[in-house]
């Protein structure tokens, strides 16, 4: 039997990965622990090596490594301070796995039964040189040959290079992606701004930052807590697993920072209410039915909601056992202590420009020059769309408007759940005994006030959670208000910016504008989201694998709007 050691050995590594800055390596059906073992040795013991290594095991169905969760879909971590990324995609078939991946191996490891029809899409998957190194069975060599690689035959293993005579069609390669040392331009300094900035920096990018307000985190990052949980729904689709995978990634990243007090938060459990009148045992059967397990999400009957709660719960709910609540101002404020960043807060761009040699610029009101760099991003909301080129397709967006409410600790009656609970507003205890409820959600309105009519709404979802009914204040509690950018289909807007009036009815096949990018349209879901489109994101702008799926990468792609509009019918 191969062992994973033959296996590194038979694609020239760790030879080949020596002196590279980055290296990605393809692994699918091996035996993905013993394979990232056997890796990561190489790995430290090679005072060459490269660095950074990105690892993608596609693991048969059933198959997971330790840390990861037994859910459907592809799961991110990194290992070695950041030095390693580790994507693994599980519970799917060879065939349906390698038809999610996108990216450009550098090197290929396989094992398991292969067809022509699976052999052949490796050749979209591997970079020009690529090794690859596979188990000698029958049909292997031809099929090899069929999709591009030149095959070197030996037993017990099959040694291939990927040079194939014609490109075959796939999905394209970034335009000249960014380099570790290169310069990025990231502007708005919210929670998007602030992500997007630490995974870039993490990938060896120098990033500044151009903040308009004084400080980072003045909009509504800059609200006193907010929450990130998952979601169920019984078909499983783009809107739950996009939610599912963020959710998961928010916990990676927060769970540390969480427990050594380096962001207020807590991440034991999180309760939404089940507003579809379904009894806590058909929800069970929902969640078993789509492989969910418990330790992501579980159904508890009204009782033992209430219990986890603390509060008079006369409804079934989800308890995400990795959900919780979080400061995000203070979340921004760590991401973007990190390496590789420089914040200027209090820097306005007016318009954005193209040098003569392909770089952007970043102007102020009187057209003076704030920052430039060959890849930009736009992670400031509702201004991002003021400055996109003006042919840009509109995209439909809707600017809303929240108010939140604080409940003080000394307010009579107040009732403090014992976890976050959400359905039809959310009530969340805060560190110093303060309760924090809302919210209200108004299209259109840009009244940034404060108003009375919404903190009696905010009162009445707080008084449906808890149970509690406060008496009227004699005075205006204390709350907040923000806005939220949201796109229609209710998914965030995070990759290259398309060309404008070019349609393709595949997102992934509409030409973009050179070095600019955008990740906006977070809603009231930037606490979950932000990790996950922040990695995307930085995936796109270097080129590397992202830890998502294809079809998930096409729903949040800016060119999603364009490529609906090519589908539609001609009149």
């Amino acid at each position: 039997m191969t062992t994973p050691a033959e296996l590194l050995q038979a694609a020239d590594l760790p030879g080949r990965w020596q002196g590279r800055p980055r290296f990605v390596l393809l692994a699918a059906g091996c035996d993905g622990a013993a394979l990232l073992q056997a890796t990561l040795a190489a790995w430290r013991h090679d005072a060459l090596r490269c660095q950074w290594l990105h690892l993608v095991l596609l693991l048969p169905q059933g198959g997971m490594l330790h840390g990861m969760h037994a859910v459907p879909g592809m799961q991110r971590q990194l290992l070695e301070a950041g030095a390693i990324t580790v994507d693994v995609l599980q519970g799917c078939t060879l065939r349906e796995g390698l038809r999610a991946l996108r990216l450009q191996a550098d090197a290929l490891l396989l094992g398991g039964e292969w067809d022509r029809h699976l052999l052949r899409r490796l050749g979209q998957l591997a970079a020009p040189q690529a090794m690859l190194a596979a188990p000698a069975g029958v049909g292997m060599a031809e099929g090899l040959r069929a999709a591009g690689f030149q095959v070197k035959a030996g037993a017990p293993l099959l040694r291939a290079c990927y040079a194939p005579r014609f490109q075959p069609r796939g999905d394209p390669a970034p335009a000249s992606p960014a380099r570790p040392g290169d310069e990025v331009l990231v502007l708005g300094a919210g929670l998007a701004g602030a992500a997007c900035a630490q995974a870039l920096a993490r990938a060896g990018l120098q990033v500044q930052v151009l903040e308009r307000h004084a400080q980072a985190a003045q909009e509504a990052s800059g609200n006193p807590g907010g929450l990130f949980h998952g979601i169920v729904n019984p078909q499983d689709g783009l809107h739950a697993r996009f939610n599912r995978a963020a959710a998961l990634q928010a916990a990676r990243l927060y769970r540390p920072l969480i427990e050594q007090g380096r962001v207020p938060g807590r991440i034991d459990g999180l309760l939404r209410l089940q507003a579809d009148g379904l009894d806590a045992l058909a929800m069970q059967a929902q969640a078993d039915a789509l492989g969910l397990p418990a330790a992501y999400v579980k159904a508890l009957h009204a009782e033992a909601a209430a219990q986890a709660s603390g509060l008079p719960l006369r409804t079934p709910a989800w308890l995400y056992q990795e959900g919780g609540w979080l400061d995000p101002g203070a979340m921004v404020r760590w991401l973007l202590n990190q390496p590789g960043i420089t914040l200027h807060a209090g820097t306005a761009v007016h318009q954005l420009q193209r040098s003569a040699d392909g770089a952007w610029q970043a102007l102020d009101a009187a057209g003076c020059l704030l920052g430039q760099a060959r890849h930009l991003v736009l992670c400031n909301a509702q201004d991002a769309m003021r400055l996109l080129p003006a042919a840009a397709t509109p995209w439909p967006l809707e600017h809303q408007r929240g108010q939140l409410t604080l409940l003080p600790a000394d307010l009579p009656g107040l009732r403090r759940p014992l976890l976050p609970v959400a359905g039809g507003g959310y009530a969340l205890t805060l560190p110093d005994g303060s309760v924090l409820c809302g919210a209200t959600a108004q299209a259109g309105d840009t009244d940034g006030g404060l108003r009375a009519t919404d903190e009696a709404a905010n009162l009445a979802r707080y008084a449906a959670l808890t149970g509690a009914v406060l008496p009227a204040p004699l005075q205006p509690l204390p709350g907040r208000t923000a806005f939220r950018l949201l796109a229609a289909d209710r998914l965030p807007v995070v990759g290259g910016v398309p060309q404008p009036g070019v349609l393709n009815d595949q997102p992934r096949r509409i030409a973009r504008v050179p070095g600019l990018f955008v990740c906006t349209a977070l809603g009231s879901r930037g606490i979950t989201w932000a990790p996950l489109v922040a990695q995307v994101l930085a995936a796109q702008v270097t080129g590397l694998p992202a830890p998502l799926e294809a079809d998930l990468l096409d729903a949040i792609d800016p060119a999603r709007f364009a490529a609906r509009q090519a589908r539609k019918p001609a009149r």
